[in-house]
């Protein structure tokens, strides 16, 4: 394997990333997720929220691009060319480094006055993300 950027198929990985951060946007909307998320990270919603920058939304999408070349460097390596493929590839992905990262995060983080709340939350934002991510990637190899 080598890291040979010319192999993606660079429309997947930016539609794969773009969805990532979409659906991110929809699942921590204060209707869904938002919320839960903000009292397990403590924020009090009688304080006003922060102000958001444009990097505040310029960081994740460029996350989200890293880690949709990231599943298509693995699908090239792995042969991943399939639709159901690449969502076995995105969950083995997503559990496999997402989860476990956010879940260490969890434990170790004693900020956070409900951790395993948040890591419920995120993780399962990351897995079935990376699973989409996957999918398109595969579907478009």
């Amino acid at each position: 394997m080598t890291l040979d950027l010319g192999q993606l198929n660079w429309l997947a990985v930016i539609v794969a990333a773009m969805v990532y951060f979409v659906i991110g946007a929809a699942w921590f909307a204060p209707a869904v997720f938002g919320r839960p998320w903000m009292a397990a990270i403590g924020f009090d919603e009688s304080r006003p929220r922060p102000e958001m920058n444009p990097m505040s939304y310029a960081g994740p999408a460029l996350f989200y691009l890293i880690a949709s070349i990231a599943t298509g460097l693995l699908a090239a390596a792995t042969g991943t060319d399939t639709l159901g493929e690449g969502g076995i590839l995105g969950l083995v992905v997503g559990v496999g480094y997402a989860l476990v990262v956010t879940a260490t995060d969890a434990v170790f983080d004693p900020n956070k006055p409900k951790p395993w709340t948040w890591f419920a939350i995120s993780g399962a934002y990351h897995v079935v993300s990376l699973v989409i991510v996957g999918m398109i990637i595969g579907a478009w190899q």
